[in-house]
């Protein structure tokens, strides 16, 4: 049998990585595709799931320009590449397999357990991400889910919330879905079922449900939340919508994170755009190693009178247009 030079110079065994990618996002998703081939202290085994031949055309050619492929493997995969998988995996499951055809961002819970062999790890990544010092992934849980953590939540649309949590479906709070690690051995039964109650009103196709669904499966499956210090989600604060109705430059807004004490940024919303420019900038400080474990936090539940509250003080802040004023 042949011996890869990969397989002499990394015995240890590849950590299985998905990305639900479209060329689409290629303008901000490449500085943090290489920040990850660059930085991973580990070697990744990395699948691109996409929809088009176009998509897969423009993935293909981005990943041959990329540097630091030595130690790892980039494959793009388009969905209907799935279909005998789903066929077969999802069989006699109609709402799961209506939910894959759903928003292209939900098949970031689907797509990874069609590839991935049954109990095999699943480090699922959001595109916006970026990895600015050497790293090494936390461990998946042998059961369990880790997700980011957000303050508050990213839990919308509210009514979706509300029924979910009105019919009999725990959500987590605090979840945040840049990064996700599973297994993929999940109850599929479940799923379906779950599913199904959330579909009891008409889903609306909207990239969100997918966090409503983390935060179903984090309180079904158990696990924890990827330490903030470490694992660390940008949030639009009061001082940084301050600071661009000042004119202060996007890029400029993110100087101030801890860039160099973290493994992952989340770079959701507009700040995808920010990072891009401050990357061509240069980041502050030298490249630090992070390659110890971090401890995970214990999911927090999200109850209806919390939830309640959080939605009052959001209609009383757009009342006031706070937000409009510091946009």
């Amino acid at each position: 049998m042949e011996t890869s030079l990969r397989e002499l110079h990394d015995p240890v065994p590849a950590r299985k990585v998905y990305v639900v990618l479209s060329r689409r996002s290629l303008p901000y998703a490449k500085p943090g595709l290489q920040s990850l081939l660059t930085n991973s202290l580990e070697p990744l085994d990395i699948v691109l799931l996409t929809d088009t031949t176009e998509d897969l055309k423009h993935l293909n050619e981005t990943v041959s320009r990329f540097t630091n492929l030595e130690r790892h493997r980039v494959q793009v995969v388009m969905s209907e590449e799935l279909a005998d998988s789903e066929a077969s995996l999802f069989r006699g499951r109609p709402t799961l397999r209506a939910f894959r055809h759903g928003h292209p961002c939900w098949r970031k819970i689907t797509d990874p357990l069609l590839v991935g062999a049954p109990g095999e790890e699943l480090v699922i990544l959001d595109p916006d991400l970026y990895f600015p010092n050497r790293f090494r992934f936390e461990q998946t849980p042998e059961r369990g889910l880790l997700l980011m953590w957000q303050q508050p939540n990213c839990l919308v649309p509210p009514e979706v919330v509300t029924f979910a949590m009105a019919n009999g479906i725990r959500l987590a709070r605090h979840v945040d879905i840049g990064v996700a690690h599973w297994r993929s051995a999940p109850d599929l039964d479940w799923l379906e079922w779950m599913l199904g109650k959330l579909t009891g009103t008409t889903l609306p196709n909207v990239m969100h449900i997918e966090a409503i669904v983390w935060a179903a499966i984090a309180m079904r499956e158990g696990g924890g939340y990827l330490n903030p210090r470490y694992w660390r989600c940008w949030r639009r604060t009061v001082m940084k919508r301050l600071m661009r109705k000042l004119g202060v430059d996007g890029g400029n807004c993110l100087r101030s994170e801890p860039w160099r004490e973290i493994k992952c940024f989340h770079a959701g919303g507009e700040a995808k755009w920010w990072v891009v420019k401050l990357e061509r900038r240069g980041f502050p400080g030298e490249p630090k190693e992070h390659s110890q474990a971090a401890a995970v936090i214990p999911f927090v539940e999200l109850t209806s009178t919390r939830y309640a509250r959080e939605q009052t003080c959001k209609r009383l802040l757009r009342g006031l247009d706070v937000y409009g004023i510091l946009h």
